[in-house]
Parts: structure tokens; C-alpha cells; sequence
């Protein structure tokens, strides 16, 4: 398994400069393109399972880190305050305080429970120079979060329901996790010091797994502060094991920001909030995907997914034409010209990319392409109109393989 750092610069994903510092990367356009495919297949499965989006800001109060016990628990990890105007203001090093208000910004009835939160947003962490690396150990980190607010009733399905959503996510990438950990905390850390509130997390989280059928690790010390986590571990090419996604159930922060709805009976009741990242940090994800693909990603999640080969100069403007009906219909691609070297220098130049349409002058001629795949698959003539269509289809639905046998 390569290294993320040495492929993915080599690969012009991503990259990093003294004067913007260490842990804080840029993407280049192709690391850029995969990130956002990767984030568009997101929003849409969570739109599909009922999420609904939102935005809020990277920066709060230190009032409100106090509140959700961040700044207690957590302040080695964050950055410093900022004064602003002799209010102290704190880059946040997570979410879920801010989705806590955006609840209790509104009433809420039984009625609208569950209610699902999601956002891809920035958070900071102040982490030491010696662990930052690549896209692994980052100072600022845009996490696909979300934020369940349900009864407790509703609390298990729930749980139950963003395994499901990481499971599909994780077939789709073509990812296999090392395991699932729950994560427990240990006698004598600096946890929320609440046992009952402990048991009740600990024992739903230990039945949604055993009822998922999953083999799990319970782990010590690996907790959140306010309770216990379901763990997604992956490993790097080191060997290295890593979070990638998580599911956390939070009895605390409900308590802390006094969150509230109606009832049946007309009474405020304490909702239970669930956390869940399908794929955690974007850098993270994106760093493993180099590793264990090697560059060769799922076509529909490829920086390039079609190059266009025109054989010689006299099909470069039926090549020129092929590529816009791409663009058309939203596929990366690029034309790879005969001045650029040899037809067989072309295809190995491009060995990454999934699809290599070959267009000489009998494929010209007929309004047809030759397609190679990725694999070493060369496939029969056919229209340029069939092609894209099968193409399309299987990157619509995020498909692992790079051509179906219809």
C-alpha cells in the first residue's frame, strides 16, 4: 500500500507551503475534483435519508465551548481565544455545540423527531508539528457531521440506521474497514462524570451491534468525553489504525443546552442527541482512498474518468466533439492529442484513468468509439450515444465496477 503523502502529490492532488503552514494543505485541481465528488455523493445519500443541510460558522464564543464542556475537556486541543472587542472568540474543534443551538433556535414537537442535522463544515484542531503529516493529521478539517435529535424510543434505529448508511458508503468507495470498535471510557479519565448516563449509552450502542450482526472490539479509553462511540477503524500503509467514521450517542449536550420538545402529553421532554460522520474528516477519507487504490479510484469518484484519444490530427475535431457530449453530461475528461506522443504512450499516460476512448478514423467515420478500461479490457466498436449511456449509468449509482456485462 503506497504512502498518501508521496502518491498524492505525485498524483497533483494536494500539496502544502511553508508560508500557509503545516497541517493546513491545499488541493489542487484534481484533489479538488475528487474532494468534490466525495461530498456531492454524501449530501445526496443524506438527503435521501432524510438529513437536512446547514450551515454555521467556524468561530464561538468560549461561553460556549464552556457550556458543552469542550473547553474543559478538550483545550489542549483547540486553538487560543481571539478578543474581539473584549469578547473571547474560539475556532471551533467541533460541530456539535452549534447544532445544539440551531435546535434550540426553534419549538419542537414530537411530531418532527427524528430530526436529522447535516453539514460539511470546517473545525480546528491544534495539534503539535510533530504529529501533523499528508492529509492524515490536519490543523483545519472539514468533517461530514451530523446531529440526530430523537426520543429515546427513536434512539436505536437511529444508530442503527447510520451504520447502515456508513456500510453503503464504504461499498461505494470499494473501502473494507480493519474493525469496528466500541469505543469505552476509561476508570479514572476526564470524562463526564455521570455513570447512569454512561450505562444507558453503553447499552445501546453494545445492542444496535450485537442486533447488526457485527463483530466489534470494546476498547477502554477511547471515549468521547461526554460518551461512548462506535468506531469505524481503518489502516493506513504503515499499518497504522485510524478512525474514519463514528456514531456517538450523547445524553450530556441535551442537558448542557437545556434542548427541549413537546410531547404527546403536551410536557417538555429531553431529546437524545446522536453523532454520526459517514466518512469523517474529508482529509482522512481522501488520504485512505490514495492508499488503498493507489490512485485507481472508483471511476465516478476519478479526478479524470474519461480520457478522449483521437489517433491522429484528422480526428481531433470528431475527438473535440466527443469531449463536450461528455461535459454534457457531467463527466471529467480530457483529450489527450497526437502530438502528445504515440497512441501507446497516450494509453499508458493515462493508465489511471477509467475509460480511454479511442477514436480513429473508421470509429470517426460511424460516430463511434473504441473504449479501453482501466482493467486492460478492450471492448467491441460501438456509438458514441451507447457509450455515454452506459457510462453515465454506472457512475450514477456509484458503481465499484467499470462496466456491466449487459
Amino acid at each position: 500500500m503506497p504512502d498518501h503523502r508521496t502518491l498524492g502529490r505525485a498524483l497533483n492532488l494536494f500539496d502544502t507551503d511553508p508560508l500557509i503552514g503545516a497541517g493546513l494543505p491545499f488541493w489542487l485541481p484534481d484533489g479538488a475534483a475528487v474532494r468534490q465528488a466525495l461530498e456531492n455523493y454524501i449530501r445526496a445519500a443524506e438527503h435521501r435519508a432524510g438529513y437536512r443541510h446547514v450551515y454555521s460558522p467556524v468561530l464561538g464564543k468560549r461561553e460556549l465551548f464552556e457550556i458543552s464542556g469542550h473547553w474543559r475537556h478538550y483545550r489542549d486541543d483547540m486553538f487560543p481565544p481571539m478578543d474581539l472587542g473584549g469578547e473571547e472568540v474560539v475556532l471551533r474543534p467541533s460541530l456539535c455545540p452549534h447544532h445544539a443551538l440551531l435546535f434550540r433556535s426553534r419549538a419542537h414537537s414530537y411530531r418532527e423527531l427524528p430530526l436529522r442535522i447535516a453539514e460539511l463544515g470546517g473545525m480546528y484542531r491544534s495539534e503539535l508539528s510533530g504529529v501533523l503529516g499528508g492529509l492524515t493529521r490536519v490543523r483545519g478539517i472539514q468533517l461530514n457531521d451530523a446531529h440526530i435529535f430523537c426520543t429515546h424510543e427513536q434512539a436505536a434505529t437511529e444508530v442503527a440506521a447510520a451504520l447502515a448508511l456508513i456500510g453503503n458508503a464504504y461499498a461505494a468507495l470499494d473501502i473494507r474497514p480493519a474493525r469496528y470498535r466500541l469505543s469505552l471510557p476509561r476508570r479514572g479519565g476526564k470524562y463526564v462524570a455521570a455513570p447512569r448516563m454512561w450505562e444507558r449509552s453503553i447499552a445501546l450502542l453494545t445492542g444496535v451491534l450485537e442486533d447488526s450482526g457485527l463483530s466489534y472490539d470494546a476498547v477502554e479509553g477511547e471515549a468521547a468525553f461526554y460518551g461512548p462511540k462506535i468506531d469505524i477503524q481503518v489502516r493506513d500503509s504503515a499499518g497504522r489504525e485510524s478512525t474514519l467514521s463514528t456514531v456517538q450517542v450523547d445524553f450530556h449536550q441535551p442537558e448542557q443546552f437545556d434542548l427541549h420538545y413537546t410531547g404527546a402529553d403536551g410536557a417538555a421532554h429531553r431529546p437524545v442527541m446522536v453523532h454520526r460522520s459517514i466518512i469523517g474528516s474529508v482529509e482522512r477519507a481522501v488520504a485512505h482512498l490514495i492508499e488503498c487504490h493507489g490512485g485507481r479510484f472508483p471511476a465516478w469518484l476519478a479526478p479524470t474518468q474519461l480520457v478522449v484519444l483521437p489517433v491522429s490530427q484528422d480526428q481531433l475535431a470528431v475527438a473535440a466533439r466527443f469531449e463536450r457530449r461528455c461535459r454534457d453530461r457531467g463527466l471529467r475528461v480530457v483529450v489527450s492529442p497526437p502530438d502528445r506522443g504515440s497512441l501507446g504512450a497516450r494509453i499508458r499516460d493515462h493508465r489511471l484513468v477509467p475509460y480511454q476512448a479511442i477514436i480513429g478514423a473508421e470509429e470517426a467515420a460511424a460516430g463511434e468509439v473504441a473504449l479501453r478500461l482501466r482493467d486492460g479490457r478492450r471492448l467491441a466498436r460501438r456509438s458514441a450515444a451507447e457509450a455515454l449511456g452506459r457510462i453515465g449509468a454506472l457512475l450514477a449509482v456509484h458503481s465499484a465496477e467499470l462496466w456491466d456485462v449487459g
